[in-house]
């Protein structure tokens, strides 16, 4: 206990200390317990107090003990006196209001005649704890911080200082409406986010705060008055307190509503809070609930997992109980007693929900139970967190490809995307010049895409390339092999190529053998697919491009007329802006090679008796040409037409020829008026009125 000097008046042993004193009288020090009589040199108010830590934890009844902290883990864990260890933030910013609010009063923060500047700093303030952890990850990501448990009852304000109390959200949205000095001492809520997107007046903004947070309205003596549900009787009614008149008689007349009236099943459709604020649901039901029919509700509130579910459960319990209703006659004289208050009959605790003035004063209550009313501290599970993607450049392949199935659009590119990490999505922004973007494309999954460790040399079309394995390493992903059927029906198609738009060759493999991470060895391939042998190289390099076709790689939208012209792209996380510098420029032009005929087959030159050279071939389709059914594949264009040219020494053009059918005769006085003496090459190709000349085929003539 603390001893108290008679002479002085001073508690000499430890106490929490009167703040206001201690700063404005002289201090002595005690020796062996003896006040001395000259003071010590400190200077009544010389200088500024600071507060260089205060704070209260979120935790039920933390203003207690503000001090103390729960940590199962610690030894040193306490909960304040008389607190359920429930989590409660608006204790927490209640206790920082009555201190900031308490301080900023002149009264109560006297100004120092030495320095000029009040006893308490409040700049110098500083309320525990902020933390460096970004919130929500922090307390979401358990895994990566181990005091993320702690946070429910802790004192951290990371995603607790913005919000904000219900009795302050009620009084402005009163006062905004022109409803002064409204009374809201008896409302008690943390109101952590809410969003009014109509504007239909104060009634409509505040219904849903009212119905979330169990609340009442009411004029009291012309003044507007808001309090929460408690459930506690204001007073008791007995039998002989009826009134009686105008022929109604001195009884309460009590009404139970039918049981299927009742809502058996509620669910709330809500913000959650602690996370990605996104929609979230929760759900009560009675135990023995056989309807499957629901009471559904939205409200556009943040709220945690536990209070959406304790809010929910008040519902269900409000609507069984509300089921009994009372009315009852009383005299002028209670006209103390209006809507909102609990009245004690001799059957239970009923609520007034409607009066009418007619003489008598006519009540209509239904009833309440004070258990049904328990505040939402309760513990909730941790939202999950997703992994924080850095947005970090993506790579990207243009791949301006012939038809594959025949349902792409024919002048429009591809894209490969890959990324690591990979940012969720990848935008595709286009423009005519690097200005004045507008979204292309956004893409959700990354394609596989790899370079080749050795190279590939040409081989015949439509047929089994048995050659050397074709190593190919990837940046992410995987291959697998397949049988000859899934491979004729179209799996396993890749394209190989130089990175540049135009250039690429389709093929497909049986076989994919994993020789290292990310690294296969591809074997029992079929080269030059969808036309591509037209323009297939001698030898692709080591290093080439390598694209795997599957369902990852899709089109931009390109128009028609903008085939050919080079446009601007910017390339990046889909969570990014495109001016972010994360993003990749690009400027390409594109072709438009599913338009492109095929190259003509089976060319071929032989001899005439007049000394010429009749030359034919075979027409091949772009568009459904894998049927055997048919008597001729289709035409794939608007009309059948050819490019043939004669090439000389150094392959120069000695002549060119178009025709509409797949022959051409070269005769001996042609190729005499062509000075043709020596050996010639002869290449043709199909023409196409949107696209041009396609792949040329050759032939050289030695004779």
């Amino acid at each position: 206990m603390p001893i108290t000097d008679g002479a002085h008046g001073e508690p000499w042993v430890w106490r929490y200390k009167d703040i206001r004193n201690w700063w404005t009288n002289p201090h002595h020090d005690r020796v062996d317990g003896l006040r001395l009589e000259s003071p010590t040199p400190w200077m009544p108010r010389s200088k500024p107090i600071w507060f260089t830590e205060f704070g209260c934890a979120a935790v039920d009844k933390g203003t207690n003990a503000p001090n103390l902290f729960s940590d199962p883990k610690s030894s040193e864990t306490a909960l304040p006196p008389y607190s359920t260890g429930g989590r409660d933030d608006l204790i927490q910013r209640q206790y920082l209001r009555a201190m900031l609010t308490y301080w900023a009063a002149p009264g109560n923060n006297p100004v120092s005649d030495v320095y000029g500047g009040p006893m308490v700093d409040l700049s110098r303030a500083h309320a525990w704890a902020w933390d460096a952890r970004p919130f929500p990850s922090f307390p979401g990501n358990r895994e990566l911080w181990a005091d993320g448990d702690n946070y429910d009852c802790g004192h951290w304000l990371n995603g607790r200082a913005s919000a904000q109390a219900l009795d302050a959200v009620v009084r402005d949205i009163c006062l905004a409406s022109g409803v002064a000095d409204p009374d809201v001492r008896g409302l008690y809520g943390l109101v952590r986010g809410y969003a009014v997107s109509e504007i239909d007046g104060a009634r409509a903004a505040l219904q849903p705060l009212m119905l979330a947070y169990g609340a009442e309205a009411a004029e009291r003596e012309g003044r507007l008055v808001f309090f929460n549900r408690d459930g506690r009787p204001r007073t008791e009614i007995h039998p002989g307190d009826i009134a009686v008149g105008d022929g109604k008689g001195g009884d309460i007349e009590l009404i139970r509503s039918p049981e299927a009236e009742t809502a058996g099943r509620v669910r709330l459709s809500f913000v959650e809070s602690d996370g990605a604020y996104e929609t979230r649901a929760a759900e009560a039901i009675l135990p023995d609930e056989e309807s499957r029919t629901v009471s559904a509700s939205e409200l556009p509130l943040v709220l945690t997992g536990g209070e959406g579910q304790a809010v929910v459960e008040r519902w269900l319990a409000e609507a069984g109980v509300a089921r009994d209703r009372a009315r009852l006659s009383l005299p002028p004289s209670t006209l103390g007693l209006g809507a909102g208050d609990v009245l004690r009959l001799p059957d239970g605790d009923f609520r007034i929900d409607r009066v009418h003035l007619a003489g008598l004063r006519e009540i209509e209550a239904v009833r309440v139970e004070r258990g049904i009313y328990p505040p939402p501290n309760r513990d909730a599970a941790p939202v999950p967190q997703p992994a924080f993607v850095a947005p970090v450049p993506v790579h990207a392949e243009f791949l301006d490809l012939p038809l594959l199935t025949g349902e792409e659009v024919p002048h429009a590119p591809h894209l490969a995307i890959s990324a690591k990490p990979w940012p969720g999505s990848v935008a595709v922004y286009s423009a005519v010049s690097d200005a004045g973007y507008a979204m292309n494309t956004l893409i959700g999954q990354a394609a596989v895409i790899g370079v080749t460790e050795n190279p590939l040399a040409a081989a015949e079309p439509a047929r089994w390339d048995r050659g050397p394995a074709l190593r190919v390493r990837l940046s992410d992903g995987a291959l697998s092999s397949v049988g000859e059927a899934e491979l004729l029906a179209g799996a396993n198609a890749a394209a190989i190529g130089d990175g540049s738009a135009a250039n690429w060759e389709v093929f497909q493999f049986a076989e994919a053998e994993l020789v290292a991470p990310l690294t296969y060895d591809l074997r029992l391939r079929v080269r030059g697919q969808a036309g591509t042998d037209g323009t297939m190289p001698v030898l692709w390099p080591e290093g080439s491009r390598f694209v795997l076709l599957d369902g990852r790689v899709g089109q931009i939208r390109l128009s028609l007329a903008a085939r050919g012209l080079d446009r601007h792209y910017r390339i990046g996380p889909g969570s990014r802006p495109y001016d972010d510098a994360s993003y990749t420029h690009r400027v390409a032009g594109f072709d438009g090679v599913g338009l492109r005929p095929y190259a003509p087959g089976h060319l071929r030159a032989r001899r005439d008796g007049a000394g010429g050279l009749t030359v034919t071939w075979i027409r091949r389709t772009r568009i459904d040409g894998d049927s055997w059914t048919s008597v001729e594949v289709p035409l794939g264009e608007e009309r059948e037409a050819y490019h043939l040219r004669v090439l000389g020494a150094g392959d120069a053009v000695l002549r060119e020829a178009q025709m509409e059918a797949p022959c051409w005769t070269y005769t001996a006085s042609m190729r005499a008026a062509d000075g043709a003496t020596g050996p010639v090459a002869l290449e043709v190709a199909q023409l196409s009125d949107q696209f041009g000349p396609g792949p040329y085929r050759r032939i050289d003539i030695d004779e």
